[in-house]
């Protein structure tokens, strides 16, 4: 705003940005009104400001008939998101100077004009999350200059023939692989060189491996990042609702191997893979294939037993997301160690995932073991550690011994785990939801810790640097747990708790619950009667000694609900 000082309008507010827009001319607009439910603004009062050359518009226009875009033959940039768009689309083509195009979260768009041909300067196309729209039209492959075409939250199954022509591509979200006779959509990739990034769906439509040939993945030395997706439902807990026959299963697995990147991929991302086996790349030649390799997702793993084994080797990995993947139930110890092809250097001793720094291993239902042994070296430079929805019944000795610097620790639904002690270097540890999860010890760096229905927590010890605990037990439970007296926080939030327990506090040293609470600084306590709304609560201060509640004034309507 500063450098284009008089020629730009940035604006949240709909009725100043019309006083505005009546009495000056700009060159750029950006107008956000998703906040004013009450106000529209109208695409009429642009009328006037035939200079422009960008429109960015947030929240619902108000747009009547005989509206059009005509007006604005200078306009290179467009963005309209979360509005009625429809009225507009017929006079797109009007925009001939227009690079940049996004029509977002508009709903009434069921298709693009058949004339967007006529737009040859178009480079960028996002149709994000437009829920509605079906088709693409075939001149779409008429626009030398397109280098962007987002389809992400879209209802596009079929690419138009003819993309192959588009060489400038260099991002491409939400492309549908589909069969037309003995065509595959896939093929039109291997034409397009300059790919950066590339979201594939629909790859369990493909009937045969040598479409996916076709692709040349392994050919597109810019390729950054892929996104590989069979794209069916599956329900939460990774089990698809319909069923995978054999056959079908080895052909998605053929196809998926043919999809190999280039050695300069930096980010994977696997969606709803049905095969029995992970690709051939991720599995036998990473360490050649993904050798630059940054970040790895693989979302959506029905029936695959357990995870690649040589993940570990990759000299680049730093960020690891593995999610719903119900058919894992061990983790061995070749997930950390390589396996005996592996010819490591004898003056060198090997460290698994070296440059790792966060991992993800959530709704993996059926896990519930994991080898590693304290004499495997590995992930030294994790920083986050995520376990969630599992049945594991402990954490493995190696990964408290040699994660040295794991800073953030999340255990969350984990239904086997009964205690977590020896992390030396954890800052913030959240638990939540660990139904037999009895004794945490063992922290000395702890500053932040967060138990949110452990209910049978018994025993804190050793946590010397702890500055605040955020405590939420079940609605049901009568009394503060025991072991608040163990534990010395700064600060102490007890979220949501029972109205009776907040009562009891407010009588300080005369109630059940003042040995528990009486050596902190300062307590914060909420109670109420189900409502998510904090009715009552409390504040407590050691130094100076003061109490303040309003649980003493509420307590009939409390006895009363």
């Amino acid at each position: 705003m500063f450098v284009a000082r008089d020629e730009a309008l940035v604006a949240h507010n709909g009725e100043i940005a019309n006083s505005k827009l009546s009495s000056q001319r700009f060159l750029r607009l950006s107008i956000d009104t998703k906040e004013e439910e009450s106000y529209q603004f109208g695409w009429r009062s642009l009328q006037e400001q035939k200079s422009l050359r960008s429109i960015i518009s947030i929240g619902d226009l108000k747009i009547q008939s005989g509206d059009s875009l005509t007006t604005f033959s200078s306009l290179r940039t467009l963005h309209v998101d979360s509005t009625r768009f429809s009225p507009l689309i017929e006079s797109l083509h009007q925009l001939k100077h227009l690079r940049y195009l996004a029509i977002e979260r508009c709903n009434d768009i069921k298709s693009l004009p058949e004339n967007i041909h006529k737009m040859r300067f178009l480079q960028h196309i996002s149709l994000n999350r437009c829920q509605n729209l079906v088709e693409l039209p075939d001149n779409i492959a008429m626009l030398g200059e397109l280098r962007f075409l987002d389809l992400i939250g879209t209802c596009v199954d079929i690419m138009p023939r003819g993309l192959c022509a588009l060489t400038n591509f260099r991002t491409l979200l939400g492309f549908q692989a589909h069969m037309d006779g003995d065509w595959c959509s896939l093929e039109d990739l291997g034409s397009l060189p300059n790919l950066r990034h590339a979201e594939l769906f629909g790859l369990k439509n493909v009937s045969a491996s040598s479409f996916a040939t076709k692709a040349r993945l392994c050919e597109k030395m810019h390729l950054l990042f892929i996104a590989l997706n069979c794209n069916t439902r599956m329900r939460n807990d990774g089990l698809i609702t319909y069923r995978v026959c054999e056959k079908h299963q080895r052909i998605i697995e053929e196809v998926f191997d043919e999809l190999c990147p280039p050695p300069c991929i930096q980010n994977v991302f696997i969606g709803q893979y049905f095969g029995h086996r992970l690709p051939i790349w991720m599995v036998s030649t990473a360490t050649v294939t993904l050798s630059c390799l940054r970040i790895l997702q693989i979302i959506g793993l029905p029936f695959c037993t357990q995870l690649p084994d040589v993940l570990c080797q990759l000299p680049c990995l730093e960020y690891l997301v593995v999610k719903t993947a119900s058919a894992i139930k061990q983790v061995g110890p070749e997930f950390v160690q390589p396996n005996s092809d592996y010819q490591q250097p004898s003056s060198q001793i090997f460290v698994g995932f070296p440059r790792l720094q966060s991992m993800i291993l959530v709704e993996m239902g059926e896990w519930e073991e994991w080898e590693w042994e304290e004499n495997m070296q590995a992930m030294p430079a994790l920083e986050k550690l995520t376990i969630n929805v599992c049945k594991l019944r402990c954490i493995p000795p190696g990964l408290s011994f040699h994660a040295s610097s794991l800073k953030i620790l999340n255990i969350r639904g984990v239904n086997g785990i009964q205690s977590l002690e020896g992390f030396a270097s954890v800052v913030e540890l959240k638990l939540y939801n660990n139904p037999v999860l009895t004794r945490v010890s063992n922290f000395p760096k702890l500053q932040k810790l967060e138990i949110l229905y452990c209910p049978k927590v018994e025993l804190l010890q050793e946590m010397s640097a702890l500055r605040r605990l955020w405590l939420r037990v079940s609605y049901s439970e009568k009394q503060l747990p025991l072991y608040l007296q163990s534990v010395n926080p700064s600060i102490l939030l007890v979220d949501r708790c029972n109205a009776e327990v907040l009562a009891s506090m407010a009588l300080g040293n005369s109630g059940s619950e003042w040995n528990k609470f009486r050596h902190l600084r300062h307590v914060e306590a909420y109670a109420d009667d189900g409502d998510i709304e904090k009715k009552w609560y409390l504040t407590y201060t050691s130094e100076p000694y003061s109490i303040e509640t309003n649980i003493s004034s509420r307590r009939q309507e409390f006895e009363q609900s």
